[in-house]
């Protein structure tokens, strides 16, 4: 099983009259349909990517766990975050969409996971994403990435319209506890399968 997954869970959100697909950690989207991406962050980053002409796009829900082995470039844990990227621009492209009109827009590594604090995951995660984007020449037109808070994010491929929201009270544990584990399953398994580039 890769640890980046085609998400399922797809609705009709009645706030904002269309339909929509909700992401957790791990899990990406993309579309060329009218609809909404919606995920909440943690330390963990989003990547929304659509071609700016077609309206064809997606977004990412993604973090690098600590892979222990320091900076070096080529380390587990950056293999994560550019599986993570390229399954979700592949997707993009083999759904029709042109390398050259691809946009990004990039959201979260929040400092919220107690414990995480030592290893700034959440700056780490904000850094690789910008890093990764530059290095593919594919250009960040808005970003809300670090601080403290955790966010919601929604975002409308066709016309790249994102819509955030910072959760300043959580209710309860999930999204804290919804990423520990996330996190504790990525140092458990292996970088999922090849990807194509193209």
């Amino acid at each position: 099983m890769n640890q980046d997954q085609f998400a399922s869970n797809v609705y009709y959100d009645r706030t904002f009259d269309c339909d929509a697909a909700k992401i957790l950690p791990g899990e990406y989207y993309f579309t060329h349909k009218d609809m909404m991406i919606v995920t909440v962050l943690g330390s963990c980053v989003s990547a929304c990517i659509r071609d700016r002409v077609t309206g064809i796009g997606g977004m990412n829900h993604f973090m690098l766990p600590d892979s222990g082995d320091g900076d070096s470039p080529i380390s587990a844990s950056m293999r994560y975050g550019t599986y993570a990227m390229e399954i979700l621009i592949n997707d993009v492209l083999k759904a029709g969409a042109r390398r050259e009109n691809l946009e990004a827009k990039v959201f979260g590594g929040g400092n919220v996971l107690r414990g995480f604090i030592a290893i700034n995951v959440g700056e780490r995660n904000a850094q690789f994403v910008r890093d990764y984007l530059k290095a593919e020449n594919i250009r960040v037109t808005a970003e809300d990435l670090n601080d403290i808070w955790p966010r919601k994010v929604y975002f409308f491929p066709r016309t790249g319209k994102v819509l955030v929201k910072k959760l300043k009270q959580l209710h309860n544990n999930t999204l804290v506890n919804r990423e520990q584990d996330y996190a504790s399953k990525l140092v458990a398994k292996p970088v999922g399968g090849a990807v194509d580039l193209f």
